[in-house]
């Protein structure tokens, strides 16, 4: 924390602003987690239907994620930020003025633009004033609205719908987001933080061909899968708790991980700026596949609670380390779209982890889907040490700490 006294009492000020502000972000958004699912369910929702509404909010990720990435590039975080947060604002309204499936799934993909939106512009505005020599650690700092959103809004969440319905519960989410846009009109973005002339921006054509790059590709595909994992856990975690039958508040879940994501970027971000990114992606993974692992067999509320506190820590490192290690392979006038393309990955996999967990889970169950996810999050660590960087042997050597990132821009 002592980086953060040494930076200009303005910096310090515009840092406090973004920091609120995406707090209330991830509350908002969170506030639904363990709730949402239920009440699809309330409304006659089958397995499946629960899936497809909630992947739902991928593909509106995953359309808007071009526009926005470019628009960040192009016209500067702040307005990319904004439309993120009004996403967060009016989207519970809107689930809460409907129980029609078809609608619901139209609201669950409007809701996506927030995380395309918000989550992008404030990683890039983070980098961009982050001092070079201590991007891991500011960054690591800033995420922290990460897990404090999500330990306070699934509590939240959580415990309004069990006290009072579903009513107030949409309606203090609502507020929370009403509330993020208040703080996000505040950030003033400096001149010397904007973008190079519009002019000298990649047409949005050539955003998809960037995919193909190495240093884009691979962190793409890990995220992918974990995507994939990710997805099937924030969808079904909360059925699944209900039809193994343990007396356990879903919010608790949710909360266990934030506290945990919460301690280890504390740490993280600071040890990556001296030992590198690739050791501590490669821990994330292995935090992953282990709670997926002991969801797979989780029978009591203990073992749900130990393995959304892994989750945590494996989400809780995974982001800002990817998120860093893009920083370090971006110029800053395309940090936008290189951030955009590399989440990418994530949003396919949480678009499809909910139709297609939901009919495995109609025909078996949800105890086999979780091991289908272990699965998955432990390929993510095969493909992260062997094909990281531009051979087996460099990648090995960069995912256990031992290689510098050939991919990265001096």
């Amino acid at each position: 924390m002592k980086l953060l006294k040494t930076l200009s009492p303005k910096l310090q000020h515009d840092l406090l602003v973004l920091f609120a502000a995406g707090l209330l972000f991830w509350s908002g958004l969170a506030a639904l987690l363990p709730t949402l699912p239920l009440y699809i369910q309330d409304a006659g929702g089958t397995s499946q239907d629960i899936g497809i509404v909630m992947g739902a909010f991928a593909v509106g990720l995953l359309a808007s994620r071009p526009s926005l990435a470019t628009l960040a590039d192009r016209r500067g975080r702040k307005i990319v930020l904004l439309i993120g947060i009004a996403a967060v604002a009016i989207a519970p309204l809107g689930y809460l003025l409907t129980d029609s499936i078809p609608l619901l799934i139209a609201i669950r993909a409007f809701h996506g633009i927030s995380i395309s939106a918000f989550a992008l512009a404030y990683t890039a505005l983070v980098v961009d004033l982050s001092p070079v020599e201590h991007r891991g650690e500011l960054i690591g700092y800033m995420s922290l609205v990460n897990p404090l959103g999500l330990a306070l809004g699934p509590a939240m969440g959580g415990f309004l719908q069990e006290w009072v319905g579903y009513e107030p519960m949409f309606l203090a989410a609502a507020a929370l987001g009403g509330l993020g846009w208040i703080c996000t009109a505040r950030i003033q973005e400096p001149e010397s933080v904007h973008p190079l002339d519009p002019s000298s921006a990649q047409p949005s054509g050539q955003f998809w061909q960037m995919l193909g790059s190495p240093r884009i590709r691979i962190p793409a595909t890990v995220l992918l899968l974990i995507g994939l994992a990710f997805g099937t856990l924030s969808t079904f975690v909360p059925l699944f708790i209900k039809e193994v039958g343990v007396n356990l508040n879903v919010g608790l879940f949710y909360t266990a991980a934030a506290i945990a994501s919460f301690g280890i970027r504390i740490v993280a971000g600071r040890a990556s700026d001296r030992y590198g990114r690739g050791p501590f992606i490669t821990l994330s993974l292995v935090f992953y596949t282990t709670a997926m692992m002991l969801l797979w067999q989780a029978n009591s509320a203990a073992s749900f609670l130990l393995a959304g506190a892994i989750q945590g820590a494996g989400s809780g490192t995974l982001i800002p380390m990817i998120s860093a290690l893009m920083a370090d392979r971006s110029h800053a006038n395309e940090r936008g779209k290189v951030f955009g393309l590399c989440m990418v990955g994530f949003d396919v996999g949480i678009a499809i982890a909910g139709p297609i967990a939901g009919a495995i889970a109609t025909q078996t169950g949800y105890k086999n889907v979780f091991g289908l996810t272990a699965g998955l999050a432990f390929l993510s660590l095969i493909v992260f040490l062997t094909l990281s960087s531009k051979s087996l042997g460099h990648s090995f050597q960069f995912a256990t700490g031992r290689g510098e990132d050939v991919y990265a821009i001096k």
